[in-house]
């Protein structure tokens, strides 16, 4: 029996005659699925798909068709009709970007933020930037569009407030190309087209030097391409580098601070570089939250690429735990965490985020100040 389709070929089914099943992680499949697909990580595939209970076709994706033929293999050695389908998800992104997205994307998309989540996403955008003064008279900022959601919408946002600004400052679109494969390149390049955004790339080897690096690979990449983004940035003029976390990731970094590092520290709206004179990273997206994103891009039908690195194109989960997942299933499990709690009390999200804006230092046992040095409460008791 051959095992794998193509697109056409998918096209070609009646949708009711199979089943489209993801089997990428969890937090994968939130970043931008195929269409109807459901997600069933591939660790739990062969026991769910047994208990079914239901006669179609099985048709597996994972992000480049490297992972999904194994695991079509392996439902086939079960007596399952299964089929992977080639390419994986990158396959069908890179189609439906340059064949099926509709026009007048980025009139959409900017009509979108001025209109339907201009509260959610404009609104709490110029809040942060104004409350934690991020952007000044003179300013020249790299604003750094890595291919995901944050960024791509970080740019419009960008964008928007150039529009309305009433002082002068000038804006670079700044990629870096760490060693991204041709389709993630692609997918890019295409997403910043569709949404008129007029991008600079830079190249780098990153992931190359990165790739055969056993303990803590992400952590260094990570550290990496931001000493290349502040170089480059430098290099052209600005003064600053706007980067996409969002109001999700600072919550997370609190409670991760706390609970794994037994101490209280934020994610902070701004930081001047310690190795690049004269430069600073701000995060205009500080007040905004991942959900309302995930609104946007779903209401716009924008899909973006997620991390893009090497091990995501091979590795499965238990292979990326032994490589370095341990800050990112720490993560996943804070995430969790805030979203249990939230479910009973969702004033508790905030609640997290103004436990470091009120510290209030004669109910704290010790401290360190400004220039590291630790104070206790016993000192002037």
């Amino acid at each position: 029996m051959e095992k794998s389709i193509d697109l056409e070929q998918l096209k070609s089914i009646p949708r009711d005659d199979y089943v489209l099943i993801d089997i990428r992680d969890e937090t994968a499949f939130s970043y931008g699925h195929i269409p109807g697909a459901i997600n069933i990580p591939k660790e739990r595939l062969v026991e769910s798909v047994k208990n079914f209970g239901v006669k179609k076709k099985i048709i597996l994706y994972c992000i480049s068709g490297i992972i999904s033929p194994a695991a079509a293999d392996a439902l086939i050695d079960e007596g399952v009709e299964a089929y992977d389908l080639e390419g994986g998800y990158m396959a069908w992104l890179r189609k439906h970007i340059y064949d099926e997205a509709g026009e007048n994307v980025k009139e959409k998309a900017e009509k979108s933020l001025e209109k339907k989540f201009h509260r959610q996403l404009f609104s709490k955008f110029a809040k942060a930037v104004v409350t934690y003064k991020l952007v000044e008279e003179g300013d020249k900022i790299a604003v750094c569009v890595s291919g995901g959601k944050d960024s791509f919408l970080m740019a419009k946002l960008f964008q928007q407030l150039k529009k309305h600004n009433k002082f002068p400052f000038e804006l670079v679109f700044l990629v870096m190309d760490p060693g991204y494969s041709a389709a993630n390149r692609e997918v890019i390049e295409r997403n910043a087209k569709l949404l008129g955004i007029p991008i600079t790339i830079f190249e780098t080897d990153i992931f190359e030097n990165v790739f055969n690096i056993e303990k803590s690979p992400c952590y260094i990449c990570a550290r990496m391409r931001r000493g290349n983004l502040y170089a480059e940035a430098k290099k052209l003029g600005c003064n600053k580098i706007a980067l996409g976390h969002h109001f999700d990731d600072v919550i997370e970094t609190i409670l991760m601070g706390i609970l794994y590092g037994g101490q209280v520290q934020t994610m902070m709206p701004k930081l001047k570089s310690n190795n690049f004179e004269g430069m600073e990273l701000i995060r205009p997206l500080y007040l905004i939250r991942e959900d309302d994103i995930k609104k946007w891009r779903d209401y716009n039908d924008l899909y973006f690429i997620q991390c893009a690195c090497k091990f995501t194109d091979t590795c499965s989960s238990e292979v990326c735990l032994t490589k370095d997942s341990a800050t990112g299933s720490k993560r996943k499990k804070v995430k969790q965490i805030i979203a249990d709690i939230a479910k009973d009390d969702p004033e508790i999200i905030y609640n997290i985020f103004k436990s470091v804006e009120n510290v209030n230092l004669k109910t704290i046992i010790a401290y360190k100040d400004k220039a590291g040095e630790k104070h206790n409460f016993l000192d002037d008791y």
